[in-house]
């Protein structure tokens, strides 16, 4: 049996990013994805998830920095346009914007505190009952695109519509086992998602992630300047985001969502987060109209701390990167598994938990 290099299974963003950073440094690369290209049954479809350096923890600040360098290189390799900067706004209580403006100017960033008056007069589609932090680094990144110009880049080998049903270490590799039969790698990276622990049952009791169902609306903005992103932790206890795709504006809550697993999900939008979400808009949007003008779902793949895993096993490197928001650290994560492959460790808050 011929022996591929490494085998990267799942080509959502940190599969490619994977692919892409592995490429790189001199690995040949195959991929195989379970769906047809564009598929909607992960995380990573559609055309926007946010880019934003705001986070009270310095270590997600200054992972931001980096992976905010490599946006750039990755749009320079490509010639493509994956990262829109609008700007964004953070504001809520538990947002704690005074601590957040001088953790984010420790950063390099230049980050500014608002009254709600000036953010008012900034943004008049939007309430705010607090002080507001604007990051002139906050936008709006394209997912599907991002992928396909990652794959470009890496020149791997992609077999689409090939689920692999089971991996098995043999001592000198992993056998992947997929309906058009065995195939063996060297290394193997598992960046699938939510079938992320169903593919690997031994490592179970290191791999803390459960699966939910999220969803998201559209809401058409009416007329006026464009929208920035928004991060909003209510006094309720609902973290909202909310940031501009296409013409409309999607906004959804930040939580692990409704249990389900990667196979089960039913892909049913919940009624009440729908009512929740179009009473936020509301109260707390006034320059948007109420009405949902569109909705979808998708998976949260989350750690209990909001973390990522990246650690390895053996010839098994798990790239397990969401907790519903790893999107922003696409091309950072690619180089995290190539560090692995490389015999690097992993970065201590992404090893395995026991």
């Amino acid at each position: 049996m011929d022996s591929m290099d490494v085998a990267v299974v799942g080509l959502g963003l940190a599969g490619a990013a994977s692919a892409r950073a592995l490429s790189r440094r001199g690995r040949s690369v195959t991929v195989f994805e379970a769906f047809a290209p564009g598929h909607r049954n992960g995380s990573s479809h559609g055309s926007a998830r946010i880019f934003r350096r705001g986070y009270l923890d310095p270590f997600y600040i200054e992972l931001t920095g980096r992976a905010r360098t490599l946006w750039h290189q990755v749009e320079a390799e490509s010639g493509e346009r994956l990262l829109t900067v609008t700007g964004g706004l953070d504001h809520g209580s538990a947002r704690e914007p005074a601590r957040l403006v001088e953790l984010l100017r420790e950063h390099g960033v230049a980050a500014e505190l608002w009254t709600a008056g000036e953010a008012a007069a900034h943004r008049p589609g939007v309430v705010f009952d607090g002080p507001v932090v604007f990051d002139p680094e906050c936008g709006v990144l394209d997912p599907e695109r991002t992928i396909a110009a990652l794959l470009a880049l890496s020149g791997a080998r992609v077999h689409y519509e090939t689920p692999v049903r089971r991996l098995e270490p043999d001592g000198h590799g992993v056998l992947l086992h997929t309906d058009e039969g065995v195939r063996h790698a060297r290394t193997v990276v598992v960046a699938a998602g939510g079938w992320t622990v169903p593919l690997l049952p031994d490592l179970a009791g290191l791999l803390p992630l459960t699966v939910g169902q999220q969803q998201a609306f559209y809401f058409r903005p009416g007329p006026g300047r464009p929208w920035p992103t928004l991060v909003h932790d209510s006094d309720d206890g609902d973290l909202i985001y909310a940031l501009p795709e296409g013409p409309l504006m999607k906004i959804g809550e930040h939580s692990p969502g409704t249990p389900t697993t990667a196979e089960a999900r039913d892909f049913v939008v919940d009624p009440a987060a729908r009512e929740r979400v179009t009473a936020y808009v509301a109260r707390w949007l006034p320059g948007l109209d109420p009405v949902p003008a569109g909705e979808t779902s998708c998976l949260y793949t989350w750690v209990r701390e909001e973390d990522f895993v990246i650690d390895r096993s053996g010839d098994i490197i798990v790239c397990s990167a969401c907790s519903g928001h790893g999107a922003k650290f696409t091309p950072l994560l690619g180089e995290l598994v190539a560090d692995l492959a490389d015999g690097g460790p992993p970065l201590p808050r992404f090893a395995f938990r026991s």
